[in-house]
């Protein structure tokens, strides 16, 4: 198929918390996310911020009872059908320094994957224990700058 998605990617992930605030100051502290809108708590619709993530995606975070929250976030398989999520940085240099910025407040012990060429993340747990990923795909900026750990990803359906 030689046809582009008719998506444009993700526009938000919603996730659920117990504790909002502290969910907010950890991704405004590590990431520089902006809280777009909070909504209080109506009927059955619990208290949600709207958080811009860059990129043109958000997380929506509903902020639910602890006990309401099925499932081992530590543990692959028990997340639920959504194992983790991975947030877009643009440069080796925004991973590593988002890589320290997680490693002093104890969220990741600052292990830098790679996966392919050019392919490198960096694990974490937010402030939930949920295992989450920062990760920097190979751009065609990179190959121009001949960046040796960025080449050529291989193209769909060609092996």
């Amino acid at each position: 198929m030689s046809e582009q998605p008719k998506t444009l990617g993700f526009n938000h992930v919603a996730t659920m918390t117990a504790n909002l605030e502290r969910y907010l100051t950890f991704y405004g502290d590590i990431f520089g996310a902006e809280v777009m809108h909070i909504m209080e708590a109506k009927g059955d619709h619990p208290r949600m911020a709207i958080v811009n993530m860059g990129g043109n995606s958000a997380l929506n975070v509903f902020e639910v009872p602890s006990d309401s929250i099925i499932g081992d976030r530590t543990k692959m398989g028990g997340r639920g059908p959504i194992d983790h999520y991975a947030l877009a940085v643009g440069s080796e240099e925004e991973l590593l320094e988002i890589r320290d910025r997680l490693v002093a407040v104890g969220a990741s012990p600052g292990v830098v994957t790679q996966f392919g060429p050019g392919l490198r993340s960096v694990f974490f747990r937010d402030p939930d224990g949920a295992e989450l990923e920062k990760h920097i795909y190979p751009t065609p900026a990179m190959h121009l700058a001949g960046d040796p750990s960025a080449a050529a990803p291989v193209a769909a359906g060609s092996g």
